[in-house]
């Protein structure tokens, strides 16, 4: 008997939907947080995706030792460190991880993305794609093995152009500033399709 494939949600996100709050540096904007309706302040999430401008020369990161995070900066840029010692230079799509329990420090103005994932209950990856003109490519789920998580989801953000993203039958069109969720995609991969330039954030999360 052929397994049924499970069914593909699609979600299209848009910037009235985001909440936007302050920090110690900035400002920071909540893109999505499962479970639906967790507070981030609870700090009892499985995975949430943000980005914050830093808009002090020097600041440091807020502590959260239960969650892995990978950062990213979207533009300017921030140099990271512990303690006094170097870890990273970042620039704009340049992914970094670390613990979240990590006491870092940050030198440079920017706005940064987040991805936190729940240490032991979600794992993750972060990566930027930027295409130049036209195109069109298709992602497919990077499954940890052995296979562990019940869901999965993926979500890209546009942070500048537009693209239609495409699983079986469903399309969503991404305008600057806007995300799209897919949950359920087993073996089918997402088609990324764009005409004039684009540049994008995927994230894929398994819990």
């Amino acid at each position: 008997m052929a397994r049924m494939r499970s069914a593909i949600k699609m979600l299209h996100l848009s910037p009235e939907q985001y909440v936007t709050s302050a920090w110690s540096g900035g400002k920071t904007t909540q893109l999505f947080i499962e479970p639906k309706g967790s507070l981030y302040a609870d700090r009892d999430f499985l995975w949430r995706i943000s980005s914050a401008t830093v808009e002090m020369d020097e600041s440091d990161f807020t502590p959260l030792p239960d969650y892995t995070r990978l950062i990213s900066v979207l533009n300017g840029n921030m140099c990271l460190s512990c303690n006094a010692e170097h870890l990273a230079d970042l620039e704009p799509y340049i992914i970094y991880s670390f613990d979240g329990g990590t006491p870092i420090h940050a030198e440079g103005r920017c706005v940064d993305f987040n991805l936190m994932l729940r240490k032991g209950r979600s794992c993750g990856n972060l990566q930027a794609l930027v295409g130049e003109m036209s195109g069109e490519i298709s992602v497919t789920l990077a499954i940890p093995s052995p296979k562990t998580y019940l869901g999965n989801t993926f979500f890209i953000y546009c942070i500048k152009g537009n693209a239609l993203l495409s699983a079986d039958d469903q399309h969503i069109t991404l305008m600057t500033g806007e995300a799209g969720l897919i949950e359920g995609l087993e073996e089918q991969s997402v088609r990324i399709s764009w005409s004039n330039g684009v540049h994008l954030m995927i994230a894929q999360i398994f819990y």
